[in-house]
């Protein structure tokens, strides 16, 4: 009972420390712009306003229109990707799938900064700087590796037997994929579209750099809208944070059973 305890309240104190910086930003969210001013806000605004929740509401609903239209879109075209791609190398394994799977490892390793100037270059020569569909394309190049490595693990547990059976009874790959490792991968799809949209949600460097000038913007650039050379509106700052939380925490929430199933599976063999 006193070992439970002890790693109760360890448990309880590393949560605290790591849900603090949430806790401050909505700490600040709520503080008004001139006691910002005056000094570092203290622990309790001691005069909460709701001004900054109204800016966010009032001015950045376009910034949010965009990083929602950019993320879904991310979402369909990783998986439209990604699935197909795993499906291959998990059941049909065709030569040089274990090559490949290192490269999409690789891949993964590249810092974003780096892509994002590469890409900047072939957008230009291409003319889609600028657009939804090419910051869409470029936040896709994250999440396909990752998609596809976790969707690989999970359509190799799916039971040989069953694509077996399928091939009996005269279903080809295509048909073997959509009736059989499609829904029998949920968890593992469910999972990598989540991680996809929180990416593209979250993404700064490939929007600074590819979509800077667009007409539609995604919310981490309409918060840029708040900092200036002089001046740092950060009431609103952390209110369009936290509002923006708001769907990666709900989807988080709804999805963590799938999620918890998606990662652990493939974790062990028989």
């Amino acid at each position: 009972m006193r070992r439970w305890s002890w790693r109760t309240v360890v448990g309880l104190l590393l949560t605290a420390v790591m849900l603090f910086p949430v806790y401050w930003m909505v700490n600040v969210s709520l503080t008004p712009a001139s006691d910002m001013r005056k000094s570092p806000p203290s622990l309790f605004p001691s005069a909460p306003t709701i001004e900054g929740y109204q800016r966010v509401l009032r001015e950045q609903l376009p910034y949010f229109g965009t990083s929602l239209l950019v993320a879904l879109g991310t979402v369909v075209l990783t998986l439209v990707l990604a699935a197909p791609a795993a499906y291959s190398l998990a059941k049909l394994r065709p030569r040089g799938r274990h090559l490949l799977g290192f490269v999409l490892l690789v891949a993964q390793m590249i810092p974003g900064i780096i892509m994002a100037l590469g890409f900047y270059g072939v957008y230009v020569s291409l003319g889609i700087t600028n657009t939804v569909w090419g910051l869409i394309f470029a936040d896709s190049t994250i999440a396909v590796p990752f998609a596809v490595l976790i969707l690989t693990s999970f359509m190799a547990s799916v039971p040989g037997e069953l694509l077996q059976a399928a091939r009996i009874d005269g279903a080809g790959p295509w048909r073997s994929f959509f009736s059989i490792v499609l829904p029998a991968s949920r968890n593992g799809l469910v999972t990598a579209a989540l991680f996809s949209f929180l990416w593209a949600w979250s993404d700064f460097v490939f929007a600074a750099t590819l979509d800077a000038g667009g007409r539609l913007q995604p919310l981490t650039l309409g918060i840029y809208r708040y900092i200036g050379n002089n001046n740092q509106e950060w009431n609103s700052i952390m209110a369009t944070a936290v509002v923006a939380s708001v769907p990666a925490t709900v989807l988080l929430v709804v999805a963590q059973r799938y999620v918890a199933a998606g990662i652990t599976t493939g974790a062990v063999k028989d």
